[in-house]
């Protein structure tokens, strides 16, 4: 017998009564607060050792900083890497900008698009393949940018303060590492 029997076994057990017994009463939320049951921090001990919440919780925690500094320039996360990667690569493939960055095409398409509307970016025919279009900033996306980074910077020395002398590069090198086995 496998752990899944054995679940199912307890489920079973819990929605059918023992004969001759009535089922249990469910309680209500009422009765178990005035039973002092409920209230009080929950329990999340079995979630707060295990490496994959704890990476969620704290790329929550950076990207809500990211998005409240980032409003001024309506700039999400994912548009502030395309810029980024098209400032420090003009003048490549848009298919290569979106393999790079794990960003399927036709997402990719729509935010290159959103970024052409604000006239931060612009596609034009590559020379080398007629099918493909090589993606530059304009001077108005370099601007943005430049300001950006600026923003980031000052991110990225919050968050080392608070993870202490060391701490940020040791947590991005580990973050690197688990990366590379991906």
């Amino acid at each position: 017998m496998d752990v899944g029997d054995d679940v199912e076994d307890a489920i079973e057990t819990r929605a059918e009564p023992r004969r001759g017994r009535r089922p249990a009463r469910r309680r209500t939320i009422d009765e178990i607060e005035e039973a002092g049951e409920s209230g009080g921090a929950l329990d999340l001990s079995g979630l707060t050792g295990v490496v994959g919440y704890t990476l969620r919780r704290a790329q929550m925690m950076v990207f809500e900083d990211f998005i409240r500094r980032f409003a001024p320039f309506d700039l999400k996360p994912a548009q502030y890497s395309v810029l980024l990667v098209i400032g420090d690569n003009p003048g490549r493939k848009q298919s290569e900008i979106a393999a790079a960055l794990g960003i399927q095409r036709p997402n990719f398409v729509a935010m290159l698009d959103e970024l052409e509307r604000r006239g931060l970016a612009e596609r034009t025919r590559s020379t080398t393949d007629r099918r493909s279009h090589a993606v530059m900033l304009t001077e108005a996306g370099r601007r943005l940018l430049d300001a950006a980074k600026a923003e980031q910077a000052r991110q990225e020395a919050d968050l080392g303060a608070i993870l202490g002398p060391g701490g940020r590069e040791a947590l991005v090198a580990l973050a690197k590492r688990l990366t590379a086995a991906g």
